[in-house]
């Protein structure tokens, strides 16, 4: 079978950083897992720029708010070295809500050792706030 050929990093740059999505690499760090590389996406998506985050935890875009039950199961995952996808409530720079649909896939060297964490974040407000707008609807008492 003929191996397609092989895209130059800059291509590869390129086409991550074209992408609406946050794309993120974090490495583990003791009890943190910081940001190595965040692509345009993330920057455009939160309102920080590269160098307010590199070398931080993610965990700054909840704020104070982390009484979410995805952010445990995250948690879980993260301990366990296995993938995961939640929905979080996070804040951007100006401290505008937004729901953000965050996938954790761990990355493995040759020897099967997690080297970095691969994180996709998607904005899904206007989704969250239709679903809740159809449950608020349906609650509604009928007269």
């Amino acid at each position: 079978m003929k191996r397609p050929p092989m895209i130059s990093p800059e291509l590869l740059e390129r086409i991550i950083d074209a992408s609406e999505d946050g794309i993120v690499v974090a490495e583990r760090e003791g009890e943190e897992h910081i940001l190595i590389y965040v692509n345009q996406g993330f920057e455009r998506l939160t309102g920080y720029s590269t160098d307010e985050i590199l070398y931080r935890d993610c965990r700054f875009l909840q704020n104070d708010d982390r009484d979410q039950p995805g952010l445990a199961r995250i948690r879980d995952a993260l301990i366990e070295d296995r993938p995961c996808r939640e929905i979080l409530r996070n804040y951007k720079k100006d401290g505008t809500l937004f729901y953000n649909e965050l996938s954790i896939t761990p990355m493995y060297d040759e020897e099967e050792n997690i080297t970095y964490y691969l994180g996709v974040q998607k904005d899904v407000t206007e989704r969250v706030e239709a679903i809740a707008e159809l449950e608020r609807v349906k609650s509604t008492p009928k007269d």
